[in-house]
């Protein structure tokens, strides 16, 4: 068989890449070798690796900076509506190749890169992640700023610049071990530091009550300092911003009293006030109150107001007029919140319109009210952010004032709409009393928003009709659903250039702007000479990253076994645990008859957990005990290999997803919000087995229910179980196979030093599983029995594979930003595209 492609070879082919020009690929050559020589001070002789990364990293970003800022420009004299997305977390992966892609310099960049005589996914591989974000809910945020640059939207990203984001994951003897992300260690070219925009953030004080109204004194002051970060659109020459903040200490920080003796000791106290932007809460779908948590909260939303206002101050509308009027303030400025993360900017906006700006309250509510929208992530009780009223106290006293005031007029309405009912006014309230007092950030930011949304429809329903209830029965027009999405030029074009080219054949090169064209590959799922071309890419794919495995994890992979994938943080609600007792199900069919025939899978599970999750931590050993055992079974030869990959990131996503056979989307129906690993598995030509559960609702929707492996309860038939009691015994007794693994576990079959090892886990699946592994394992094993019956049918498994990329249209992150932008923020997408810096001399400032 002909060796595979090697990327540099497809990319030459790839025309939707960009022109391959002789000027462009001179030109590049002589920006990398000046920067080589003048930013990095380097010869060919002594340069490293990582030299020649920033090298080109830096010649890139000069075909950036024109276009930002005549971005910024056209910004300033269209005057636009500005849209501002604030989020905790942007988990954005490497920036050199998506930038290469959307300028169009892929194709120029490789050439100029193979005629330096260095191998372009070599450099590729030397750039950090930025991994500031947990999992979906970042990765979600880096998706929509691309959306929304391609669209042509006058939209910022707004977060905090941490300076360790997500942990490094370490697998040590079957155990994750957590180590620091220093991301920053060698400089990271894709920033630029904006001190001239530093801001002052108060905290701690006391509220003063003089004749002009409250005043906040006596506070202690950190100071923000912007970091931006360039966000090219898809060629059109758009490059919006992502301004994350950095804390620094004042100058003056505990050297205010002058009689202060330890001079010494003040400045090494600085650290405390740099504290804030140190390191992201590493806690996915679990709320931990910390006070350096909310700091970060504060911190972010507090310098992206004063930013907001100062911008709305400067258009060139308010220069023309004598007076600022704030009356525009919700006509020009939309805020979207990402979760309640950011819910401090309600009462922030609050206390700027009428402590600072003077506004009457009844007013400055409307116009807060006018600008906020608000994105619900989970409806799982331990995620929802509820903040001690002690923690507010201390730290932000005039806030927590104004949260009482809202509430208290919140109140005053439900009590005039529905008198007597003391029940509806409890569920509602923003304060809750049980268990000491605490503020339910959700509500804060429903009834401070003119927009709620869920990310799936069936997550968007069960707000409506469950979690929320009361507050979408008081304003049913306020809920809406904005199913998630993710963007085709990393998941598709960056990550899997094959399919990439393969799909612009066959329907042309617009997709990459409207994925909905792709419902044209339905006319080709009987075309055989197609078929073959889409199991090629796939079998590419998994050679090539069987090669990866086999040299980071020195296990021998079968490319031709069925990779079999669940990747995703580690949670009890994801269920690993339902898919590593499938595992244990295999081995021992396999055991008890060698001979049998048997579909060979590779069964590939990666995730983070959070360090304090203990149940999570013990789900992984319980995994790579499982693989120690099979990997090691001359019984099972090729047939069943598992494997746990270590420090599941963005960077190895884009390696994973485009070599899988099958999805594992399997938490339990009502859990997952909405998933978007599900929607890159099913661009990448995976087949999905899933609960309906998430958008896997909607994606057997858009596929057909016959083109996904769908098993288990319902939401219906999960309430129907909670209503008489779950009772896990009555599984483990009725079904033999599942008796047999769970036995296993319990008797140290997996752990023969430690018997007992994994009694927690087998204690928590009988006693207290809320996710019902036990009620969903017989469906899922019969399940997969029917995924390895269509595997052993390559043509008809691919024809499955073409419907589902046919169908993947509806989930680009494209179509989900069009809908927040019309239905949501009141701004028009665009295809107009901003003149190329090329046209005339840059002019302009980035404002």
């Amino acid at each position: 068989m002909a060796a595979p492609l090697s990327d540099h070879e497809k990319r030459k082919q790839i025309s939707i890449r960009g022109i391959v020009g002789v000027e462009n690929v001179s030109e590049i050559k002589k920006g990398f070798n000046r920067h080589l020589h003048f930013t990095l001070v380097k010869d060919r002789n002594i340069a490293t690796h990582r030299d020649y990364y920033f090298a080109l990293a830096h010649t890139v970003r000069d075909h950036l900076v024109g276009r930002w800022i005549r971005t910024q420009q056209f910004y300033y004299e269209t005057d636009p509506k500005r849209v501002y997305y604030l989020s905790l977390e942007f988990y954005m992966g490497r920036t050199l190749q998506n930038t290469m892609i959307n300028l169009g310099l892929q194709n120029a960049c490789d050439e100029a890169i193979y005629q330096l005589g260095l191998d372009m996914e070599d450099l590729e591989e030397v750039e950090e992640d930025a991994g500031l974000g947990n999992g979906g809910l970042g990765r979600l945020a880096a998706c929509f700023l691309d959306s929304m640059a391609t669209l042509g939207l006058a939209a910022y990203g707004y977060g905090i610049r941490y300076e360790y984001g997500i942990f490094n994951q370490r697998i040590k003897e079957g155990w994750q071990v957590e180590e620091a992300d220093d991301w920053l260690r060698h400089g990271n070219p894709w920033e630029k530091a904006r001190p001239e925009y530093m801001l002052p953030v108060h905290f701690y004080g006391r509220v003063e009550e003089t004749k002009k109204g409250p005043k906040w004194v006596d506070t202690q002051v950190v100071l923000a300092m912007p970091y931006d970060t360039p966000v090219p659109g898809y060629m059109n020459n758009t490059v919006n911003t992502m301004r994350l903040w950095s804390a620094r200490a004042p100058n003056d920080f505990n050297l205010q009293d002058f009689n202060v003796g330890d001079y010494i000791q003040a400045v090494l106290d600085r650290n405390l006030a740099e504290n804030i932007s140190r390191v992201l809460y590493p806690n996915d779908h679990f709320f931990v109150g910390k006070e350096l948590r909310l700091k970060q909260e504060y911190f972010v939303v507090a310098a992206t107001l004063q930013d907001i206002i100062r911008r709305f101050k400067t258009s060139k509308r308010e220069h023309t007029s004598s007076t600022i009027s704030f009356d525009t303030f919700p006509d020009k400025v939309a805020i979207q919140l990402n979760d309640t993360h950011p819910a401090l900017a309600i009462p922030e906006l609050m206390r700027i319109l009428v402590d600072i700006e003077k506004l009457h309250w009844d007013k400055a509510w409307n116009i807060t009210k006018r600008t906020f929208a608000y994105t619900n992530h989970t409806v799982l009780p331990e995620a929802l952010e509820r903040w001690p009223i002690q923690l507010l106290e201390t730290l932000l006293p005039r806030h927590l004032q104004i949260i009482y005031e809202i509430n208290q007029k919140h109140l005053d309405r439900i009590a005039a709409l529905f008198p007597k009912d003391l029940d509806r006014l409890r569920r509602t309230s923003l304060i809750e009393e049980d268990g000491g007092k605490r503020i339910n950030m959700a509500h804060l930011c429903i009834v401070g928003s003119h927009a709620v949304n869920g990310v799936a429809q069936i997550h968007s329903n069960i707000i409506k009709t469950d979690v929320f209830k009361d507050f979408s029965e008081l304003e049913p027009d306020k809920f809406q659903n904005k199913t998630n999405g993710i963007t085709p030029r990393r998941w598709l074009l960056l990550c899997n250039p094959g399919l990439a080219e393969l799909i612009a054949e066959a329907i042309g090169e617009e997709y990459v702007k409207d994925l909905s064209q792709l419902k044209k590959l339905n006319d080709f799922v009987d075309d055989d000479t197609f078929i073959r071309d889409i199991s090629k890419v796939k079998q590419d794919n998994k050679e090539k990253f069987a090669q990866y495995l086999e040299k980071v994890y020195k296990v021998k992979i079968n490319p031709s076994s069925m990779f079999d994938v669940h990747v995703k943080r580690i949670h009890e609600y994801k269920r690993q645990l339902l898919n590593c007792l499938h595992i244990i199900s295999m081995y021992n069919r396999i055991k008890k008859d060698p001979t049998a025939p048997f579909v060979p899978r590779t069964v590939i599970i990666g995730g983070k957990a959070a360090p304090g999750y203990h149940m999570a931590k013990m789900i992984i050993k319980l995994i790579t005990s499982v693989a120690e055992v099979v990997n090691n079974d001359p019984v099972l030869d090729d047939k069943l290999k598992v494997i746990f990959l270590e420090n599941y990131r963005v960077s190895l996503a884009e390696k994973v997803i485009p070599a899988t056979d099958l999805s594992e989307q399997i938490s339990l129906a009502g859990t997952e919000a909405s998933g978007t690993g599900n929607m890159k598995f099913m661009l990448n030509g995976a087949l999905t087995i899933g609960t309906m559960d998430g958008a896997n609702v909607e994606m057997a929707e858009e596929a057909g229910e016959d083109n996904l492996f769908i098993f288990g309860m319902r939401v219906e038939d999960v309430s129907e179980i909670d209503k008489k009691g779950y009772n896990a015994m009555k599984y483990y007794e009725q079904i033999p196979d599942l008796k047999q693994v769970i036995d296993q576990i319990k008797s140290g079959f997996f752990s023969p030093q430690q018997p007992a090892l994994f009694k927690d886990i087998t204690e928590m699946l009988f006693k207290h599983d809320r996710f019902k592994v036990f009620a969903d394992y017989e469906d899922y094993v019969c399940c997969q029995e029917r995924v390895s019956r269509l595997y052993q049918k390559p043509k008809e498994w691919t024809k499955k594979v073409i419907k589902n990329i046919a169908a993947s249209g509806k989930f680009s992150s494209d179509r989900t930003i069009t809908e927040y932008a019309t239905e949501i923020w009141g701004v028009e997408p665009t295809d107009l595209k901003i003149p190329s810096p090329n046209d005339a001399t840059d002019r302009g400032r980035l404002r």
